[in-house]
């Protein structure tokens, strides 16, 4: 598996450990609890292993600036909080930083 294909993984793993983390209720609901404890725990392993071919600053902000924009979409499906235009806007700037970052930089190639 590729080292992009390892932090996809890891981004689908924190935004799935992260609605977990609502719907568990402060951690008094088992099936939701667990649910993050697994999803935290698949996404560090393999942002661990992503890390050893990919620098750490370009890892974290993919990762970051991903698991953002996914975090808002599954909130506005699942728990009906849709953003409104400023937070938008800076989804938006997040993710244009992302993409400067991973366009432009020489810290990208290393």
């Amino acid at each position: 598996m590729t080292a992009y294909a390892l932090l996809g993984l890891a981004i689908v793993a924190e935004v799935i450990g992260t609605s977990a983390l609502k719907a568990s209720a402060g951690f008094s609901r088992l099936g939701p609890s667990l649910l993050v404890v697994c999803g935290y725990g698949v996404a560090f392993y393999c942002l661990s292993l992503v890390m050893r071919s990919i620098p750490v600053g370009i890892a974290y902000a993919i990762w970051s600036g991903v698991g953002i924009v996914l975090i808002v979409a599954v909130s506005a499906v699942m728990f009906r909080q849709i953003p409104d235009w400023p937070a938008l806007l800076g989804i938006g700037l997040i993710m244009a930083g992302v993409l400067v970052i991973n366009l432009y930089s020489n810290m990208a190639a290393h």
